[in-house]
């Protein structure tokens, strides 16, 4: 739980230039690196990363299964072995629809 959060120390996507001090002199260019900021920066992700593989035949699913038979005392039994080599994941997918950042600051429902 919790993996899908930005790993960067002291840097907040959403914020100007992400340093945390605040000096008097520098107050007006600060508030306009955030406004410049907020532009590039959007609370949306568009993309993920899939969680699907390719196998060598052009399938594609999350986990591939191959069936073996094992002859036992004379009895054939068939077992499922799952495949981990020669898979190829899917990439970055593009999202049907627009999902909120897991790092945008601001409450959106308060009860």
């Amino acid at each position: 739980m919790g993996g899908s959060g930005s790993k960067a120390k002291g840097v907040w996507p959403f914020s100007g230039n992400g340093s945390g001090g605040d000096s008097a002199g520098d107050g007006n260019e600060q508030s306009v690196a955030r406004l410049k900021a907020s532009r590039k920066a959007t609370p949306f992700v568009f993309t993920r990363r899939s969680s699907l593989y390719y196998d060598e035949d052009g399938d594609l699913a999350h986990e591939f299964y191959e069936e073996t038979v094992v002859t036992k005392n004379g009895r054939k039994k068939s077992k499922l072995k799952r495949i981990h080599k020669n898979l190829i994941p899917q990439g970055t997918v593009k999202l049907d629809h627009p999902c909120i950042h897991v790092d945008f600051p601001v409450v959106l429902c308060e009860v």
